[in-house]
């Protein structure tokens, strides 16, 4: 551990063993983190219910006013859009001709973000798929470069409109900024892809502020399979690759979040079982209803959970008419609500939440046209039966939950002295590989 003002002065302290300071420090260093992590949950349940009036059974009988009145104490955190994508096909990543305090053409700005109470969201700072990395996946493809002018271009939209938006790092931080009335503004890589086979890579973007990453897209890559788009493909590592499990440690060790929105039933499967941290699904719908690959099977949501054998999640589910409905001409707010049910029924409400997947979709259901329509799911659920504690949940506090467990893992980690994976790919030409070591 490095050395501080107080190790400094403990250290010249005759009798006094170096060894134990260091221990001692570490204990301070992870008490104060774990009450971090305590004080962040508090900090959501009083976000959540600091009208215990209007939250502990005083919500209107009419769903419309329910809903407006709950998500101005449990506004939605939304674990997917892509509005960096439409800035860089649109405007070509020039911040200075974008203007979000105005109506765009996608479906976000700021107007309808008010209007939505859409209080946080990861910013997805998506680059697509490379058709050109080779079979073995070392070819050049520009993808790390890409993925850093995303990140840079959400970075400076939340400069520009700093009276809006706000960058958060941590569970603390994000509650924080809402109970300020600013816009949480998280980074989600979206795919292994991203990453040049690099755990190297991965560090140097949490260190940019990225906070979760997507294991993959719709394309295999060096680390983990994916479950492609509407049709399977053939597996090739069959789940994670050893490369695939020093990633899900290296980020369980950081606190960055584990994404298994896109990944195969294997890949999933195998991430939940080894990784230390709660996980997320960050736009993810249910395979029962819509039966294509890109959808989570039962057998997948069945190890989210807090049970035996089950790791702690969230399945933010996503509104795109063409993974939530045979019929995506006539998906409307009921099918999305229906896919949320039905994972609640499976997981239990705790472990849902919402990713809608706005700006990187090309239509959107029925009354769920833009960020400014979440108060029309709220009260569909409410309709439902859904309670205040339950819909504040799936609008945030499931996901402050899981962001603040992956936290508490990192630190214990860091107390027990867990060192970054060092581990390289071993197709890579110009490194050693570990076994050569």
């Amino acid at each position: 551990m490095p050395p501080t003002e107080e190790t400094g002065l403990l250290t010249h302290i005759d009798g006094v063993d170096e060894g134990t300071v260091r221990r001692k420090t570490v204990t301070r260093a992870v008490v104060r983190g774990t009450l971090l992590v305590v004080f962040a949950v508090a900090l959501a349940v009083v976000l959540l219910y600091n009208d215990l009036g209007e939250l502990a059974g005083k919500l209107p009988k009419d769903p419309h006013k329910a809903a407006a009145v709950l998500l101005d104490q449990a506004p939605v955190i939304d674990g997917h859009i892509d509005l960096p994508e439409l800035i860089r096909t649109v405007y070509a990543n020039n911040a200075s001709a974008v203007e979000l305090d105005k109506p765009t053409r996608g479906h976000v700005d700021i107007p309808r973000i008010r209007k939505g109470k859409l209080g946080g969201f990861f910013w997805s700072v998506y680059v697509d798929c490379p058709s050109d990395a080779g079979e073995e996946f070392i070819n050049a493809t520009w993808r790390v470069r890409d993925t850093l002018e995303q990140i840079d271009i959400s970075h400076q939209l939340i400069e520009k409109y700093r009276e809006t938006f706000e960058l958060t790092l941590t569970a603390a931080d994000i509650t924080s900024a809402i109970s300020r009335g600013k816009v949480a503004s998280l980074l989600g890589v979206e795919g292994g892809h991203q990453l040049g086979n690099s755990l190297g890579v991965l560090r140097t973007y949490y260190a940019l502020g990225v906070r979760y990453m997507t294991l993959t897209h719709v394309c295999h890559n060096a680390f983990a399979d994916s479950s492609g788009l509407f049709t399977g493909i053939e597996p090739l590592h069959h789940g994670l690759s050893p490369l695939g499990e020093a990633l899900v440690y290296e980020m369980n060790r950081l606190g960055m979040l584990v994404d298994l929105s896109h990944t195969s039933d294997d890949t999933a499967l195998q991430a939940l079982n080894i990784s230390r941290a709660p996980v997320i699904f960050s736009h993810s719908a249910a395979r029962a209803l819509h039966d294509i690959p890109r959808n989570v099977p039962d057998e997948v949501l069945k190890k989210v959970g807090t049970g035996p054998g089950q790791q702690d999640g969230v399945v933010m589910v996503n509104f795109y008419p063409a993974f939530v409905s045979d019929h995506p001409d006539e998906a409307d707010v009921s099918t999305v609500a229906d896919h949320i049910d039905y994972i609640a029924s499976v997981t239990s409400r705790k472990h849902v939440g919402i990713g809608s997947d706005y700006d990187g979709i090309e239509t959107t259901p029925i009354g769920l046209e833009d960020v400014s329509k979440y108060p029309a799911l709220i009260a569909e659920l409410y309709i439902r039966g859904w309670g205040k504690r339950d819909l504040a949940g799936l609008t945030g506090a499931n996901l402050l939950r899981v962001k603040a467990g992956a936290e508490q893992v990192a630190l214990q980690m860091a107390r027990e002295g867990a060192l970054p994976a060092a581990d390289i790919y071993e197709k890579r030409p110009d490194l050693p590989s570990r076994r050569d070591h």
